[in-house]
């Protein structure tokens, strides 16, 4: 088991006080903490030294929040957390689209913070791996390595799409709804759905021949999402 002690998490926040407090609380849970207060300087900062965890407003001075994490995904998968307005579910939205993993409602609690920073790390860094790699419909998945291929070739996930993604793989021709995968996938027993929706959606786009008209990751009406692949082979675990 991989220990979170001395993971480095990157605080991308303007407000003086939000960052201090959230650093502080991070820190007293043994991460290392960066603090940078514009997108420029956070995408400098990754570009030298990649956090294992981005924490990052939304409402940023310079490059925002949601370019930031465009530009991050351009060549990462590292998990992000958005930090959005109160009610602002288009902010959440267009967060989730660029590629955030999760986010947090502002005014939130530090402690729910470092929760969902602990939460997300150990899936990401593979403390929970007890389960050998198995193969379902030419998707193999590696749970040590958070490695996923497609007869062959590799598939770029962020944490919470390869989580997602696994968690089908799992249960093929089983229909989720999706308060049911916001609880199994994020852990949470309430929260916005469109969650759940905005990363089916990036999910089909890597792994859809045509995402308009999936095959494979399908909307069942009314009730939620049931995933299709035909199996190759037998799970192994």
């Amino acid at each position: 088991m991989r220990d979170l002690a001395d993971r480095r998490v990157l605080v991308v926040e303007d407000d003086p006080t939000v960052s201090e407090v959230a650093a502080t609380y991070l820190r007293s849970a043994e991460f290392v903490v960066d603090t940078v207060t514009d997108g420029f300087s956070a995408l400098a900062l990754i570009e030298r030294r990649m956090p294992d965890l981005i924490v990052l407003d939304r409402m940023l001075p310079g490059v925002d929040g949601v370019e930031v994490c465009r530009r991050v995904r351009l060549g990462s998968a590292v998990p992000i957390i958005l930090l959005t307005a109160l009610g602002s579910e288009e902010d959440r939205i267009l967060g989730l689209e660029a590629g955030a993993d999760d986010y947090l409602t502002k005014p939130f609690s530090p402690r729910e913070l470092v929760l969902r920073v602990q939460s997300i790390l150990r899936r990401s860094l593979g403390e929970f791996t007890a389960e050998t790699e198995f193969e379902f419909g030419g998707f193999v998945l590696d749970p040590s390595a958070r490695t996923v291929t497609r007869d062959g070739d590799p598939i770029a996930l962020t944490a919470r799409e390869f989580d997602l993604l696994a968690f089908f793989l799992k249960r093929p021709r089983q229909v989720f709804s999706r308060s049911e995968l916001l609880r199994a996938v994020w852990g949470w027993t309430h929260g916005d759905m469109s969650t759940v929706t905005v990363h089916v959606r990036r999910l089909r786009e890597k792994i859809e021949v045509d995402p308009r008209a999936p095959q494979l990751l399908c909307t069942v009406w009314g009730v939620g999402y049931r995933f299709d692949a035909e199996a190759s082979t037998d799970a192994l675990v």
